[in-house]
C-alpha cells in the first residue's frame, strides 16, 4: 500500500523550464555586458580626415598597424618582415573583397606604406585607409 492513500503514483512528464529560461537571460546579459570589449583590442589613433564615410554593403578586411610597427590581424601580431611573408596565404582567398589600414597616427607613413606594398603583392587590389572624421 503506497503512502497517501493511493495505490497508484503518476510520473512527472512535464519539464520545468523556468530554470533554464533564469539561465539564459543571466548569459543573455553577460554577453551584452562582455561584447562591447572584445572590439577594442588594440590601442591605435586614428588621424583625423574629411573623407566621406564609406558604405557598410561590403565584407571586408581590416588590418590594424600600432605605433611600434607591429600589424595585427584576427588576433595575431606580425612584425613587417612576418606580414611581408605570410600575406599572400592569408589574403589568398579574398574574392575581390578591400582591405582596409587602419594606421595608428603617431607612426611614420613609411610603416602603412610598407604594410600597404605587402599587400600589393599579396594579389590586394583594394585598399584602403581608416581614418576618423573631422569635427
Amino acid at each position: 500500500m503506497a503512502i497517501g492513500g493511493g495505490s497508484e503514483r503518476k510520473m512527472m512528464s512535464d519539464i520545468n523550464v523556468t530554470p533554464l529560461v533564469d539561465v539564459m537571460l543571466v548569459l543573455l546579459i553577460v554577453f551584452m555586458v562582455t561584447a562591447p570589449m572584445l572590439q577594442t583590442g588594440i590601442d591605435v589613433q586614428l588621424p583625423k580626415a574629411g573623407a566621406a564615410p564609406l558604405s557598410g554593403g561590403e565584407r571586408s578586411v581590416t588590418i590594424a598597424v600600432d605605433r611600434n610597427g607591429k600589424v595585427h590581424l584576427n588576433r595575431h601580431s606580425y612584425t613587417i618582415e612576418q606580414f611581408r611573408t605570410k600575406a599572400p596565404a592569408l589574403f589568398s582567398e579574398l574574392g575581390g573583397r578591400p582591405v582596409y589600414i587602419r594606421g595608428d597616427k603617431r607612426i611614420s607613413y613609411g610603416h602603412i606604406i610598407l604594410a600597404m606594398s605587402a599587400l600589393k603583392s599579396a594579389g590586394v587590389d583594394r585598399i584602403g585607409l581608416v581614418t576618423e572624421p573631422l569635427e
